[in-house]
C-alpha cells in the first residue's frame, strides 16, 4: 500500500482481511501486526467497532519486517500510570513504541473493520502487511529478518541520506571543518546574555519586569534579556540494548554502556557519547562542554536549557535553569503528590533547602522549574477513581473525609484542585524561603491546561508551558495573560522529519530545510507577543533511532548522533536570535512563512 496526499488511509472489512479473525476481541490482549514500512513516520492502526472508531499511533522500525505486538488495552481505556505526560502516553515495545494519547477509548466486543492511516505522508511511503492476528499472551516483538539495523556510529542501516557517514575519517573531516569555521556571532549581548543597548535596575540576579507593556527578563547587570535555549544539553543519550543486542552492528565499549537504573538489569548504550569520545579522546566530557558553549556563542543562544549536564553550569559562561525534584510527584497518583502526611511540609522544606543551598548566591542561575507536564488536568474524575481504588494513604483518607459531605463530579474536581493549589503553595514557599534571590519558573505545563489550573500558577514568577504546534495564536497568549498576568516561557517545542530511521516528533515538517523555516516562524511569532520572554527547543541530540527509555525515536536534535549540527536549522536559529530584540520590542515584524509537511494546523483554526 502506497500512502499519498490523496490516499492517506486504507480500510478492510474484517471478513476480507482474514477468515480466522473473530469480530469479538474482548478475550484477546494483543494485536500482532506483521508488516514492513518504508518510513519511520507514525502510523495509525484504526479499529472500527459497532460503537466508535478507535486509533493508536504505532512507530515502526524503518524498512525492517517486524512482528509488533500491540496491547489491546491501549484501545479499551486510558492509562493511569505515569507522573508526567510522556510517561503516561508513551508505551515502549522491544521493537518500536506506541503512543496512546489520541484516538479514543472504548470496548472491542464488535470489531467491524481495521484500517491504517498516515497523516500528511512524506515521500509516498509504502507499507506491506503480511498478517494481522490476535493473541491472549504477549508473544513479544520479533524481527523477521536477522540483520543489524544500526551501524557503528549509531546511524540507521536500512536507510540512506545525503551526508550519511561511511567511515571515521570522513567524520573527523566534518568535525574539523565545523571547528575551522566556528566563530562567535554578533548578537549585542552582555556578559550574561542581556542586550547591552538596554538598561534597567540591576540587582545582581535575574528577575522579571514589565516595561512599556512588555515583559522581559532582566539580567544581573540590569540588561533586558530573552531566554533562548535548548533542553538536554549533554555529552550523549542512551538507547536500550538489553534483549536486542542483535540489532546493533557493534555495541559501544563498556564505558558507554550502563544499567537503565541501579535496580534494573536492562542495559543501555550511548552511540552519541562514543562519537563524542572519538572526536575529543579521553577528555571528551570537558571538551564537549567547551564546544557546546562555543556553539551557543555562534548560534546566539542565551540559556542552558532544562535537563542539561551540570558541567555546563560550572563553567559559568551561560545562564542556566535547574529542574528540581523530590516533591512526591513520582510517588503520587497520576502526578498528584500526597500532601496530607504529617511530615510532608517538613520534608519539602528540607528538600528545598538541600537543592538551593549551593545555588542561592549564583548570578548565573536564571531560575527553578518544579515539575513537568502533570497528566491529570482535565482527567480529575479518573484521578479520584485511582485514589479511591488505591491503598490507604493520607490523601485517600482526606478524600474520603471531603466527599463525606457530598460526592459528585464537581466536588471530586474541587478536591483535586484544592490539593494541587496547596501543593503549589507549599513548594513555592519552601523554595523562596531558602532562595529569595532566584525566580521560580514554575511547572512546565503540557499544552493547554484548564483555566483554573492556569490561575493557580500565579504563585510562580513565570508561567511556563510546553506546546507542540506550528505557532501559538495571539488570542491564546492574551488569554494566558488575562488569567495569570505573568511573563510566559515556552518550555518545549520542536519540529522533525521522518528521516534517517527516526520519527518526526510531535510537530512534523517535510524535510530538513523546513525544520529551519518552522523554527523561525514559531520562535519569532512567539516573541512578537508582549508576554513571551523565553523559548527552549527540545532537544540537543536527535533521539536514538532505536528509541530512548520510553521508545521515542524522534529526529528533533540540533545535532545528529554523530555530533554534527543540522545546517538549515542552525542557520534559522542564528537568524532568529539576531532579530529577537527588535521583534519583542515591537520594532520588527516576525517571519511569516509556515513550513511544509505539517500534520496539524495551528490550533486556533
Amino acid at each position: 500500500m502506497e500512502f499519498t496526499k490523496e490516499s492517506d488511509s486504507y480500510w478492510w472489512p474484517l471478513e476480507k482481511l482474514s477468515l480466522s479473525l473473530p469480530s469479538d476481541w474482548s478475550k484477546y490482549k494483543f494485536i500482532i501486526l506483521d508488516f514492513r514500512s518504508s518510513t519511520p513516520q507514525r502510523i495509525e492502526l484504526v479499529l472500527v467497532t459497532d460503537k466508535d472508531t478507535l486509533s493508536k499511533r504505532i512507530h515502526a522500525f524503518q524498512n525492517a519486517r517486524t512482528k509488533l505486538a500491540i496491547p489491546i488495552d491501549f484501545y479499551r481505556a486510558p492509562p493511569t500510570k505515569g507522573h508526567d505526560m510522556a510517561a503516561t502516553w508513551n508505551q515502549p515495545r522491544r521493537l518500536g513504541f506506541i503512543n496512546v494519547e489520541q484516538g479514543g477509548f472504548g470496548p472491542v466486543n464488535v470489531v467491524k473493520e481495521v484500517g491504517l492511516r498516515i497523516k500528511t505522508p512524506i515521500n509516498n511511503p509504502v507499507i506491506q502487511i503480511y498478517t494481522i492476528s490476535l493473541s491472549v499472551e504477549d508473544p513479544d516483538d520479533k524481527l523477521i529478518e536477522t540483520q543489524p539495523l544500526v551501524d557503528e556510529f549509531g546511524q540507521w542501516l536500512l536507510a540512506d541520506w545525503a551526508g550519511k557517514i561511511k567511515n571515521l575519517e570522513d567524520l573527523k573531516k566534518a568535525w574539523k571543518l565545523e571547528e575551522k569555521n566556528m566563530k562567535p556571532g554578533n548578537f549585542n549581548y552582555s556578559k550574561y546574555g542581556g542586550y547591552v543597548n538596554s538598561q534597567a535596575k540591576a540587582t545582581g540576579f535575574f528577575r522579571v519586569e514589565k516595561i512599556d507593556g512588555r515583559w522581559w527578563f532582566v539580567d544581573p547587570e540590569g540588561h533586558l534579556f530573552l531566554s533562548t535555549g535548548i533542553n538536554g544539553m549533554s555529552p550523549g543519550n542512551h538507547t536500550r540494548t538489553f534483549e536486542r543486542e542483535n540489532i546493533f552492528k557493534v555495541l559501544p565499549p563498556d564505558e558507554f554502556r550502563q544499567p537503565s537504573s541501579p535496580l534494573s538489569p536492562k542495559k543501555t548504550a550511548s552511540f552519541s557519547s562514543w562519537n563524542v569520545s572519538r572526536r575529543f579522546d579521553s577528555t571528551y566530557q570537558e571538551q564537549w562542554a567547551n564546544m557546546a558553549i562555543k556553539r551557543m556563542d555562534e548560534w546566539g543562544l542565551t540559556t542552558i536549557g532544562t535537563w542539561s549536564d551540570q558541567s555546563l553550569w560550572k563553567l559559568q559562561k551561560k545562564p542556566y535553569v535547574v529542574f528540581m525534584r523530590g516533591w512526591g510527584i513520582e510517588d503520587g497518583v497520576m502526578g498528584l503528590a500526597d500532601i496530607y502526611g504529617e511530615t510532608y511540609q517538613r520534608r519539602i522544606d528540607s528538600i528545598a533547602g538541600l537543592q538551593c543551598a549551593d545555588r542561592k548566591d549564583d548570578p548565573w542561575l536564571l531560575g527553578y522549574f518544579v515539575a513537568n507536564e502533570p497528566p491529570w488536568p482535565g482527567r480529575e474524575s479518573l484521578l479520584v477513581d485511582k485514589i479511591v481504588e488505591g491503598p490507604e494513604t493520607p490523601m485517600k483518607n482526606a478524600l474520603k473525609s471531603f466527599l463525606s459531605s457530598g460526592d459528585n463530579p464537581l466536588r471530586r474536581k474541587q478536591f483535586v484542585h484544592q490539593t494541587f493549589e496547596k501543593f503549589l503553595s507549599i513548594v513555592n514557599s519552601a523554595i523562596k524561603k531558602h532562595d529569595p534571590n532566584h525566580l521560580n519558573l514554575g511547572i512546565r505545563f503540557g499544552g493547554t491546561p484548564p483555566d483554573e489550573i492556569i490561575k493557580m500558577a500565579k504563585v510562580f514568577d513565570v508561567y511556563s508551558f510546553n506546546i507542540y504546534t506550528y505557532s501559538i495564536p495571539a488570542n491564546y497568549l492574551n488569554k494566558l495573560q488575562q488569567l495569570n498576568d505573568k511573563p510566559i516561557l515556552i518550555g518545549e517545542y520542536h519540529f522533525g522529519v521522518p528521516d534517517r530511521g527516526m520519527a518526526p516528533g510531535l510537530s512534523q515538517v517535510a524535510d530538513q530545510k523546513q525544520r529551519g523555516i518552522a523554527y523561525q516562524y514559531f520562535t519569532e511569532n512567539a516573541y512578537s507577543h508582549p508576554s513571551v520572554v523565553g523559548t527552549y527547543w527540545f532537544t540537543w541530540w536527535d533521539q536514538p533511532a532505536t528509541g530512548r527509555n520510553d521508545g521515542e525515536n524522534y529526529n528533533i536534535g540540533v545535532v545528529d548522533v554523530t555530533d554534527r549540527p543540522y545546517p538549515d536549522l542552525i542557520k534559522a536559529i542564528k537568524t532568529t536570535n539576531s532579530r529577537l530584540f527588535n521583534i519583542h520590542s515591537g520594532k520588527m515584524a516576525p517571519f511569516n512563512m509556515m513550513p511544509e509537511g505539517r500534520i496539524q494546523y495551528d490550533f486556533s483554526k
